[in-house]
Parts: structure tokens; sequence; C-alpha cells
């Protein structure tokens, strides 16, 4: 029976810091590293050495001077920061979309979510956490490297394997209505080229009244995906958004909006599914004042299959040798972590070496 009141992932979240935990560090220029502590452990810069030791078994949020005398400000992570410096294959899903994922989907504590495709783990991290260890989250993933990516960053944010997670190698639409009943899913997340593809796997799986999420990165998938669902007729409230967050600058009297904002990353299309033999209620509207002419419909939505890649909706492909190093830098820090916890337990752990921060991608890539 899982044990309610130590929840996974609650330790690596509180206490002293201990070895295997990431950290960042933050100078007095606002310069940015995450590293993994280890025993023995050190973190070399121009302006000297900081010693792992002097941190670990220290509390979260303390300042700490380095051989030359340099402070670093020292937090742990959070779950954003984390998603942003993790290894990746696939680009992540960016934290503000996963939170606003998590409330639109109304993702619960014990739920059963089906998420396809995982990518490199981001959005499973905010998945697993909303719906606990009493949840259940499918994840579905055609290629094996973004699952060991996906896998790897996972274990490492909760210190181990979650009982809620299962990863499906393959494809969603195949696999889906194989492994769920008919009606027993409760919220089914799609991050995929093209969602319009799993409606019948969807309707299938999908409870009455469950929720189904798309998101997509172009006008012309969430055309696509909004008129497929529309036209099939088994789902009802369908609506459509995008996030854009700005910053401000705060300091003092000089209090303005950032010059840099994460704008446009992808959009989120939600809908619900009605009970089987329902039709969905006709909402009145206004009379079109003019129809759509089928050049229009093609330039929009081509019929041709083959035009919906990734290249043609501006995607950059992940290339087999950027999945497998990403999967190496996502599998040494989950193997950091995992000997921590064998040191935990009183058994003796190698001598490992602290990791530097991975870049976040620029979100025009996305």
């Amino acid at each position: 029976m899982t044990d309610i009141s130590s929840p996974t992932g609650v330790n690596e979240r509180r206490g002293p810091l201990r070895p295997g935990q990431r950290v960042q560090l933050k100078d007095a220029k606002g310069r940015l590293n995450t590293i993994t502590l280890t025993e023995g452990g050190q973190f070399h810069s121009y302006q000297g050495v900081l010693h792992h030791d002097d941190l670990i078994g220290g509390p979260d949020g303390v300042v700490a001077r380095n051989s030359a005398g340099h402070e670093y400000q020292v937090l742990r992570p959070l779950i954003s920061d984390f998603v942003l410096s993790m290894p990746r294959g696939a680009t992540v899903v960016y934290p503000k979309d996963s939170g606003q994922i998590v409330q639109m989907a109304d993702i619960f504590p014990g739920a059963r979510v089906v998420e396809a495709g995982v990518g490199s783990g981001g959005l499973s991290i905010s998945l697993l956490r909303a719906v606990g260890d009493a949840g259940e989250l499918h994840s579905y993933e055609r290629r094996e490297e973004f699952a060991d990516v996906a896998r790897a960053n996972v274990q490492t944010f909760f210190g181990g394997e979650h009982p809620a997670w299962q990863i499906h190698l393959g494809d969603a639409q195949e696999q889906m209505t194989a492994v769920h009943e008919p009606g027993s899913v409760d919220r089914v997340v799609l991050d995929m080229l093209a969602p319009w593809e799993c409606l019948d796997a969807v309707a299938t799986v999908l409870a009455p009244g469950g929720v189904w999420i798309n998101y997509v990165a172009t006008a012309t998938q969430l055309s696509r995906v909004a008129e497929a669902i529309r036209e099939d007729g088994r789902f009802t409230q369908t609506e459509a958004s995008e996030t854009m967050v700005r910053g401000w600058h705060l300091d003092g009297l000089a209090v303005r909006p950032d010059h840099r904002m994460v704008a446009h990353t992808g959009f989120l299309l939600v809908c619900r599914r009605l009970a089987t033999g329902q039709e969905a209620l006709a909402l009145k509207k206004r009379s079109k004042v003019s129809e759509f002419k089928a050049v229009d419909v093609e330039a929009w939505q081509p019929a041709d299959e083959s035009r919906w890649t990734p290249q043609a909706l501006g995607e950059r492909p992940v290339t087999d040798k950027k999945a497998r190093k990403a999967a190496r830098e996502a599998a040494s820090m989950e193997q950091k972590g995992a000997r921590r916890h064998l040191t935990d337990m009183d058994l003796d752990e190698g001598p490992a070496v602290a990791t530097n921060p991975v870049e976040p991608d620029d979100p025009a890539d996305h």
C-alpha cells in the first residue's frame, strides 16, 4: 500500500541538502549554474573553487563562499528550473504550458491519464505530480531514445521510479485501445504532430465527460484537429488558447516590462467526451456571411497527408545522435541520484563530477 504521508519525491524537495541532489548556484552578476552534489565534488569557475562538502548537510537558501571569497546563492531548483535545465532529446513543453495543461485538463489526484508523446519527460513530471502516487499516467512514445531520456529525467526529479508511471513504446493510436478498456481513462493529453489520427482511439478509451487536451505548435495543426473533432460528433465544448508570459523588470522606480518574453510556444485545444449515443447541443450563432472555397480549405488543411511533416510545420528534426547524447546525459544524472540513495542505506558511493546546466531551447525554435 502506498504511504500517502510520504508521497514520491517529497524528500527531494525538503530537508538538508544531500549527495545526488541538484542545486542552483547564482553569483552576484546573476549568472546561473546547476550542479549535482557529490561527496568530495568541486565546482570550478574562473573565480575559484566551491567544495560540494561545504553545502552537503546544510540547509537550502544559503549564501556560500568559494576558495576566492566569491559568493553564490544556493537554492534547490523549482520544477520549472529543472525542466529547462535537464537533458532533452525533443523540445520540452514549457512550464507555462504545463501549468495550463494541468489546470485546463483538470488533472486530479488519483486520475487515470494517457499522454503521448513523452518527449523528454517535462510534461510527464507535472502530470505525475498532479495524479499522485494513487493515480496512473500511461505515456506513449514512438522513439526509444526519447523514452530513455524521459525515464532518466523523471527518476532524477523524483529520486527514483514513480509508482504511477508506465511508458509504452509504440504508436499511441494503435496501442491505446489495446492497453485501456473502453471508457476507463479520465484524461488524454496529446503532444504530437497529427493528434487527429488518434481521434477514434481517444473516443474509445475516454470516459464520458472526460477531457482531451491537445498541444500543437502551428495554427494549421490547430485548425485540422479542431475540424476533425467537430465533424466526429463525439466531443463537445471545444476551446482553443495560447499562453504568453512577459516578465517585468523591478528596480526601485524603474518598473517596466522585460525586453524579452516567452511568447508563442504552442496552442492548447481542449474538449469533453460525450456519452455514447449523445449529440452535442447545437449552439445558436449568426449566419455566415461567406463560405470557404475548396482551394482555401486545401491551402489551410492539405488533404495530402505527406505534406504534414515536421519540416513543413517548421519543426527542427531531432537527429539520432542528439537523442542518444541526451539519453547518456540524463542517465548520468539519474545514476548520480541513485548512488546517493545507496549512500542513504549505508552503502559505498563512487566518486562523481559535478554537471553543468543544459541550456534551454529558444522558444522561437518550438
